[in-house]
């Protein structure tokens, strides 16, 4: 147990010291600002995401409006990211629902965001982690490629047994932290084409060394 812990906390120190400042890379300023731009990431980049966002915020100011707007003005708003038109629909359904039964109030429990549509487990997650700080370890295609590489999770784990796994090896105040330094991590340094391994400071414990 001590050596897994210590192979757990070596893994933090060196990737904190790769990525000190990591954090969440949408941009928002309301809290149904934040929901949407997550439910808008999957499948696509932070950047990306962004790029829309700043168009749709700009013509949709409250939750009543994106209940009401039609689906054709979201599609063509959002039409530059991966499955816009899915995510329109979801994104009008979810703002109708928490209209009609939350009194336009995003809700703030994991049982009740999950329940939104278009709203998962790794969205409700990011979204109680960075709104509230509430302590959570969301697991996307970046965390799970890290987790999987340094050996914290096996290849057949799916999100929710890795985040279990993570949960286990780390304590709670160090979750939210974990979540954006992996993320950093997995997106500009062991990318899943062309990873830095040769400068890599936690290669000795990854299990496809790309050299």
């Amino acid at each position: 147990m001590g050596k897994e812990l210590t192979k757990s906390q070596f893994i933090y120190n060196e990737i904190s010291k790769l990525f000190p400042d990591a954090k969440c890379e949408l941009n928002y300023y309301k809290d149904f600002e934040l929901l949407i731009a997550i439910m808008l990431s999957a499948q696509t980049t932070d950047i990306a995401v962004n790029k829309v966002t700043e168009n749709l915020f700009n013509k949709y100011h409250s939750i009543e409006d994106y209940a009401n707007a039609e689906i054709e003005d979201l599609e063509q708003i959002i039409r530059k990211i991966g499955l816009y038109r899915n995510k329109s629909k979801n994104l009008k359904l979810m703002a109708k629902m928490v209209v009609d039964m939350y009194d336009s109030n995003i809700p703030k429990t994991q049982k009740e965001l999950e329940q939104l549509p278009g709203v998962g487990r790794k969205t409700a997650n990011v979204f109680l982690a960075e709104f509230y700080h509430i302590p959570r370890i969301a697991v996307d295609t970046h965390v799970s490629r890290v987790s999987k590489r340094l050996g914290l999770a096996k290849e057949s784990d799916n999100p929710l047994k890795i985040e279990e796994k993570l949960k286990k090896r780390y304590n709670k105040s160090l979750w939210i932290s974990l979540h954006h330094k992996f993320i950093f991590f997995g997106r500009y340094f062991c990318k899943a084409k062309k990873p830095n391994c040769k400068e890599c400071p936690v290669i000795k414990y990854c299990k496809k060394p790309w050299l």
